[in-house]
């Protein structure tokens, strides 16, 4: 196995959870920002009014993306299972 087959693996994760990872944590940051506004206009600083609709809109969020991210893991799974043939040889 070459340097180049390993940053390429390594660029190719690195991706991976990138890509994998920003709809929730996007998600959680709008819905983060919408009670922040809500929070400053009202003037209300509960903490858990901040808390518990990201926890829910993130679970939404990982329910509806769900099967697209264990698509795309096992992909990339079968991508690094098949390296091993390169590495052996």
């Amino acid at each position: 196995m070459t340097e180049e087959m390993i940053i390429d693996l390594f660029s190719e994760s690195i991706k991976i959870i990138l890509v994998l990872s920003s709809p929730m944590l996007l998600s959680g940051l709008l819905v983060g920002l919408i009670i922040a506004i809500f929070q400053a206009t009202t003037q209300i600083q509960e903490a858990t009014l901040a808390f518990v609709p990201k926890i829910i809109v993130v679970f939404v969020v990982m329910l509806i993306t769900g099967s697209w991210m264990i698509n795309s893991l096992v992909e990339y799974t079968n991508y690094v299972l098949s390296m091993i043939d390169l590495i052996i040889y």
